[in-house]
């Protein structure tokens, strides 16, 4: 199967007053996705928080992006994501009969997993999951992030792993990771996408989607293409995380900032709310951030 690349978007969860989830605009994302030209659509990541989800609901949103996804002939993956490895194991073995284009997952994390632990774990996940292929999601907040070193040893034993989401590093980083992307797609931050493009990165399960899911698109073509300007995008992009988003991480979960994103972004109905007993940024906060957007990023922003 061939590896993934470019700019993929996750499905954020809309969320009620009652914590439930709306499923109309579920389906409202998903078109909006789709129509803006990602190279593919996943579930069940950080931004989605999948660790709140019903088993019910995570069958369910598989589900309806599997047959939107195919129906439009655009790629998807499931995640398949789950803090208990059983839980995960369950969820990977319902997800395969959708035949998506790989499943995502994350190592065990109430005790930090060995290497020798790591290895049974997702040996276990390739044969249950095949022909399906393995995308691990290993962030920086993972209580355990694997060194260059130890994604390569994994991707050695576990061949069925086709890309990785991480947090990338500085140039020594991208140097050491050069045989792990050789083997499989490397995907890091969105709004690293132009620099770690040019440092040997495939794509970007992306941040950057989340804010506006059709100029991470056009950004990704002019990264593609060797447009001038796609570094300066970057810059532009990085200053304003940098100065509005990342402070937040002190209050908010990434979940929290990904949907404040989408809001400033101003394309979807989805909404700053997230489940209990998280906390959304404030919809006043986001629209005083929109604001500025519209000056700092015009271009990834809706009028």
């Amino acid at each position: 199967m061939k590896p993934p690349t470019g700019t993929w978007a996750t499905v954020l969860l809309p969320i009620d007053e009652d914590d439930d989830l709306r499923w109309e605009h579920v389906g409202e994302q998903l078109d909006h996705l789709i129509g803006a030209g990602v190279d593919g659509v996943y579930t069940g990541g950080s931004a989605a928080e999948f660790w709140t989800q019903s088993e019910a609901e995570v069958d369910r949103l598989a589900e309806l992006v599997a047959a939107r996804c195919r129906t439009a002939g655009v790629p998807f993956q499931i995640g398949c994501a789950h803090p208990s490895p059983q839980v995960a194991l369950d969820r990977l073995r319902r997800a395969r009969e959708l035949a998506p284009d790989a499943v995502q997952v994350i190592l065990p994390d109430w005790f930090t997993v060995t290497d020798r632990e790591a290895v049974a774990f997702l040996r276990r996940l390739a044969d249950e999951a095949a022909p399906v292929p393995l995308v691990l999601y290993n962030p920086p907040h993972a209580k355990r992030v694997l060194t260059p070193a130890g994604y390569q040893r994994l991707c050695e034993e576990i061949p069925e792993i086709i890309g990785l989401k991480v947090g990338d590093g500085d140039d020594a980083w991208y140097e050491a990771m050069r045989p792990v992307m050789k083997r499989v797609s490397v995907f890091v931050p969105g709004h690293h996408l132009a620099s770690g493009h040019r440092r040997g990165a495939a794509g970007a399960y992306s941040n950057v989607a989340c804010l506006h899911p059709r100029a991470a698109v056009a950004w990704w073509q002019a990264i593609r293409d060797g447009h001038p300007d796609a570094m300066s995008v970057e810059a532009r992009l990085n200053a304003f995380f940098g100065e509005f988003i990342q402070p937040l991480q002190h209050e908010y979960c990434n979940a929290a900032l990904d949907k404040l994103l989408a809001a400033i972004g101003g394309w979807s109905t989805i909404g700053t709310r997230l489940r209990w007993p998280y906390f959304g940024v404030p919809a006043e906060h986001a629209e005083a951030l929109r604001a500025v957007a519209r000056e700092r990023l015009p271009d990834f922003t809706s009028p």
